[in-house]
């Protein structure tokens, strides 16, 4: 288990200092239809870090380690997508608090001695997009009287465990699990505990029942929550947070937009927790939103 680290990381060297050529790439099992390469690219090249490279490379479980033990110095750092984020946390010889609690890490940063520091940058991301969507924010002088949030989360893989990190930093106290499983809602009760956050485990079958929250985090695999659409009832004030993105709109997150329920998805999840990383890797202040966002856009549009 990597040791805890609360500091902020960054890449071997300052980018001015570093040599004229750096590496970064996602890494998983498919990972063709990646489209971190091009929110990298477009960063890398908005901030002037014109030889900095980001690829995508096929890599199983089980090859991981040899891959991340074969990269030189040149290399800055690594998106892991599924299936090698709880992998990735063990190969780190430290970690942040939120990698840590979730028990997996999306991204790894290599440090100056030539070890590996893990995070979880969906924490990040999610807790990002569902505070401008108005969840979790309390201010002025009566903020303190405001009620912790509603969440529940569908699922009970990486993805889930992510939305419970953030659910906890958004200051919810409990959180409805609903699972195809009992054994995957068991499966993050450690996790609960390291973020000090209650699990109200539901069954599938009463799903739609859990949707009168103020912010429904849908994780499950493609067309596994599509018979809900019809069966829901929407809540006015809630807010889907839907991590699919193809296709899209998946049935769910049509259905709350006719109910003109505002709906996030996993592309949004995706830029949010690429500014994060962009900036460990490269040590540079704040990533090029902007930019990052656009190409993302012309990615999408591109494959339609």
């Amino acid at each position: 288990m990597p040791r805890v680290s609360t500091r902020r990381v960054s890449p071997v060297q300052k980018p001015e200092e570093t040599p004229a050529a750096r590496k970064a790439a996602v890494c998983g099992k498919p990972i063709a239809h990646s489209l971190s390469p091009f929110i990298h690219t477009a960063g890398f090249a908005a901030t002037g870090l014109l030889d900095w490279t980001y690829t995508a490379i096929e890599c199983a479980e089980s090859e991981l380690p040899d891959l991340v033990a074969g990269l030189g110095p040149e290399w800055a750092g690594l998106s892991l997508t599924m299936p090698l984020k709880e992998t990735a946390l063990r190969l780190a010889s430290s970690a942040s608090p939120q990698a840590i609690a979730v028990g997996c890490a999306n991204t790894l940063v290599r440090q100056p001695d030539g070890t590996w520091h893990a995070d979880n940058t969906d924490v990040i991301g999610m807790v990002q997009v569902l505070r401008e969507a108005g969840l979790g924010v309390s201010t002025g002088r009566h903020a303190a009287k405001v009620a912790p949030p509603r969440i529940t989360v569908l699922g009970g893989g990486g993805t889930a465990r992510a939305a419970l990190g953030a659910a906890a930093q958004l200051g919810a106290e409990t959180v409805t699990v609903v699972t195809r499983r009992p054994e995957a809602r068991e499966e993050l009760d450690p996790v609960a505990v390291a973020l000090g956050i209650t699990l109200d485990g539901v069954s599938w079958d009463d799903a739609a029942g859990t949707f009168d929250a103020d912010a429904i985090i849908a994780t499950v695999p493609k067309g596994a929550a599509d018979p809900l659409a019809e069966r829901v009832t929407w809540r006015p004030g809630s807010v889907l947070f839907d991590a699919l993105y193809d296709p899209w709109p998946t049935p769910l997150a049509a259905a709350a937009t006719a109910h003109e329920v505002p709906v996030f998805s996993g592309l949004d999840l995706l830029l949010a927790q690429a500014l994060s990383q962009f900036e460990q890797f490269t040590g540079l202040p704040e990533a090029p939103e902007e930019a990052m966002r656009k190409a993302l856009g012309e990615a999408v549009q591109n494959r339609a």
